[in-house]
């Protein structure tokens, strides 16, 4: 039985071998790359342009700029380039699945890392040794739990009541500053900059796990998650900006999420504006309804997004979201833009 665990121990530690390592988009200069796509055609065009919009959006001080996240990027190698954007204050609040901010972000923080791994690595195998799977990153289950436990822990300090995702995280940016064993993770920087984060499928996640832990050690006395406030709490964000652009990574709730705030607003008697700006980087289809709610010129038919200034990229994230950024880094229109601090405003 021993010989069994010795040799389950020592194929996790070949397993989970090779860490990913995340880019830094200061490191680079891609701006001579994004001109020289906008000359060509397919999705380095469509890639040029998006560029260009969210340098846009960034040089318009009237402009919000909300990013949001779906998908495992920050697994992938991205998670350095959304902290990034928050520090050099390209980005004024973020929408985002839970797993983004809490199984990613958060874990990292912790000390924990994601692995290279293979798409073709037999699963079974996986299963026994304890590791998860992100097509061919590697996760450890065990350290994955403690992650759990560690929300559950935080929840269970805090006086019980009802919470936004954005409250929680909060405390978790608190939680952060003295107890991070990897600083200047995306929640720790967002929190320092008065970035607020919504996670409005906060118990998709790892969230989930540590919060049903709470709740069931403390039956009476229990944190709760208002998912209705935040999104009344980001309409407000909406509602008190002059005008506001998305810049998207995939699609889903956190797309939907932040568009819905137009409609939202509209229905609170406020006049707003659509989004003015918009860009969304993904590989769903639209011909069947599955592009994570619907391409930014059908959104428009529903009055959530204008049409003049948005740029659908068809392309796996991780490929084009660091020459993205990196040119948008090097332009340095960052550099006059006021924060917004719209943490400040609850």
């Amino acid at each position: 039985m021993s010989d069994n665990k010795n040799q389950s121990s020592n194929r996790k530690i070949d397993l989970l071998s090779k860490e990913v390592e995340h880019i830094d988009i200061t490191s680079f200069d891609a701006r001579k790359i994004v001109s020289s796509m906008e000359k060509m055609s397919f999705v380095s065009r469509e890639t040029a342009n998006a560029a260009n919009i969210y340098n846009e959006m960034i040089k318009d001080k009237d402009c919000t700029i909300f990013l949001t996240l779906a998908g495992s990027t920050s697994a992938a190698g991205c998670m350095h380039i959304y902290r990034d954007l928050v520090k050099y204050n390209m980005v004024d609040a973020i929408v985002a699945t839970g797993a983004s901010i809490i199984d990613m972000d958060f874990f990292e923080a912790l000390g924990f890392k994601h692995y290279q791994g293979s798409q073709y690595q037999d699963d079974t195998e996986l299963r026994n040794n304890y590791v998860d799977r992100i097509y061919d990153t590697y996760i450890d289950e065990e350290e994955l739990q403690i992650c759990d436990k560690t929300i559950r822990e935080i929840a269970d300090q805090l006086e019980p009541k009802s919470y936004t995702s954005r409250e929680f995280i909060k405390e978790i940016g608190k939680y952060l500053k003295t107890n991070a064993k990897k600083k200047n993770s995306l929640i720790e920087v967002a929190y320092d900059n008065n970035v607020p984060i919504f996670c409005p499928a906060f118990t998709d996640s790892s969230a989930g796990f540590g919060l049903v832990m709470h709740q069931e050690r403390n039956p009476k006395n229990h944190i709760t998650i208002d998912s209705i406030r935040e999104f009344r709490e980001l309409t407000e964000i909406k509602i008190k900006s002059k005008g506001s652009g998305l810049f998207m990574i995939g699609g889903g709730v956190p797309k939907n999420f932040i568009q819905d705030t137009v409609i939202c607003a509209e229905l609170l008697g406020k006049d707003v504006d659509m989004h003015k700006y918009a860009i969304q980087i993904t590989v769903a289809d639209s011909r069947d309804g599955a592009c994570s709610s619907s391409t930014l010129k059908e959104a428009s038919s529903w009055g959530k997004v204008d049409i003049s200034k948005e740029q659908m990229v068809f392309a796996e994230a991780t490929s084009v979201l660091p020459l993205i950024a990196s040119d948008a880094y090097h332009k340095g229109e960052w550099k006059n833009r006021e924060r917004k601090n719209f943490s400040k405003i609850f």
